[in-house]
């Protein structure tokens, strides 16, 4: 059902575009005709939306990874640099899911580490809905933040970084065998906000499979057994990313930005001072609002990134105004 409901919106997307190119053709035809030049504009006008969104449409259908249909895990880490660096963490994650409620996503919160002072050590969400994976799986790496920290009361310029983690939810039709002799389980109290219960209760749920040394968490649930549930499912989706990664690894010597995905591997700067500019430095695309890349504007960078990818990460990327 999940497959076919998919495939119903792409037909309608695409009878949608070609019902609306058909209607600016006729427009554009009839105000040549009567020399009716507000007609023409309209028409061209539309023309030039309708081909942007035919272009988004041409990379969404190149959306074919085994995974890319899946809902996604997203985790993000603050870097060494204290609260600076954990409320750079909390601005990225909110980034994140102000992106998924513009696209009609579900976010769910799986684990969350605040900070001493303010912001996160780190956080897990999952992100539900059609290609949530296909569209973020690149933006997994380090994002570095340039701005007049609001925590220096001599308002001195701060460089921040916070890691990005973004992997696949694994459904049952990819297959993971994971033996119990792999794995350690640690129960623990949950932290923040939720009551006595939290608080009095080994609730969160640690799992570390020794082999790989990944390393998932869950706490969001009152139950023991529902977390390690969730927990498991993490790992399993960790797992299974670990291995295309080593898949890629062994078929190309020099991998790319799409699948470094180490600490240290810088993918994107947001400088809020002394201008406002959000560069990716993988295909060059520059927005100068920063403000609304950070209020989850982000399809620009998505859609160059996931057209690099699809080149074999040849081009130079666009430039925007």
């Amino acid at each position: 059902m999940r497959e076919r409901t998919a495939l119903e919106r792409s037909l309608g997307d695409l009878q949608d575009v070609e019902t609306k190119l058909d209607d600016s053709l006729t427009l554009l035809e009839l105000g040549e005709a009567e020399e009716d030049e507000a007609s023409v504009a309209e028409a061209e006008k539309d023309l030039v939306a309708l081909k942007a969104l035919a272009e988004k449409l041409q990379l969404q259908s190149l959306l074919s990874g085994e995974a890319d249909g899946n809902d996604t895990y997203l985790e993000v880490n603050a870097g060494a640099g204290g609260t600076e660096a954990q409320d750079w963490a909390e601005m990225l994650l909110r980034m994140y899911t102000r992106w998924a409620d513009a696209h009609g996503y579900k976010v769910e919160y799986l684990d969350e580490s605040p900070g001493e002072e303010a912001g996160l050590k780190s956080a897990a969400i999952r992100i539900a809905g059609h290609n949530a994976y296909g569209w973020l799986k690149t933006e997994s790496g380090v994002h570095r933040l340039v701005r007049i920290s609001p925590f220096d009361s001599q308002a001195r310029r701060h460089t921040s970084f916070a890691s990005v983690w973004v992997y696949p939810v694994v459904d049952d039709k990819i297959e993971i065998e994971i033996a119990d002799k792999d794995l350690r389980v640690d129960t623990y109290r949950a932290s923040g906000a939720g009551g006595q219960h939290v608080n009095r209760t080994d609730s969160a749920v640690r799992i570390t499979h020794l082999p790989t040394n990944i390393v998932v968490q869950c706490q969001n649930d009152r139950s023991q057994h529902k977390n390690r549930a969730t927990a498991m499912g993490m790992l399993r989706a960790r797992l299974y990313e670990h291995e295309l990664q080593k898949r890629e690894a062994e078929a190309q010597a020099e991998a790319d930005a799409k699948s470094d995905i180490a600490w240290g591997h810088q993918i994107r700067s947001y400088v809020l001072q002394p201008y406002q500019m959000v560069k990716d430095l993988r295909t060059n695309v520059e927005i100068g609002n920063a403000q609304g890349v950070l209020d989850g504007d982000l399809d620009r960078f998505l859609e160059a990134s996931l057209a690099r990818g699809l080149e074999g990460g040849v081009g130079e990327g666009a430039e925007a105004e």
